[in-house]
């Protein structure tokens, strides 16, 4: 009976369905951080479920155990173009009361049909109405994404 080697840990890289730890840090090209966890606990996640955008996802494909990278991508390569199609006047009485508005603050809302919730910028308030962007705070902007690969289960 012929055995098969085992392949060390070090030897697995990141794949389209890999359960992983990692800090990673994303900003824009001036270094202003929009979320990094390296000062905090490092981030598990599982890849494809949506809880990274999948350009960013993409970055990490067959990265290996203790690698460190940093990826430089365009708007268009990281979270698209700015739509201004996204940005809309809602009347202030069709906002709950209970939300507290500033501007540029970030609102969440749920989705007319209940199917999930969303967020906008309030990036201009009136007496009568509030203007909010919904999208991506990072939309527009070339980005740049640090990771750390921990682990990879």
């Amino acid at each position: 009976m012929k055995h098969s080697p085992i392949a060390p840990e070090s030897a697995l890289s990141v794949g389209h369905d890999s359960y992983l730890t990692l800090h990673y840090r994303l900003s824009d090209l001036e270094n202003t951080d929009y979320v990094s966890t390296f000062d905090l606990s490092p981030a598990t996640l599982q890849m494809g479920s949506g809880q990274l955008a999948e350009t960013l996802e993409n970055c990490l494909i067959g990265l290996a155990a203790g690698e460190r990278r940093v990826f430089e991508l365009p708007a268009e390569g990281a979270f698209g173009p700015h739509n201004p199609r996204l940005i809309e006047r809602i009347a202030r009485s069709a906002l709950p009361p209970e939300v507290e508005l500033k501007v540029n603050s970030l609102i969440e809302f749920s989705s007319p049909d209940g199917a999930g919730d969303f967020a906008g910028f309030l990036r201009e308030l009136t007496d009568s109405s509030a203007i909010f962007d919904f999208n991506h705070p990072l939309a527009g902007k070339p980005v740049r994404f640090e990771v750390l690969i921990i682990a990879i289960m």
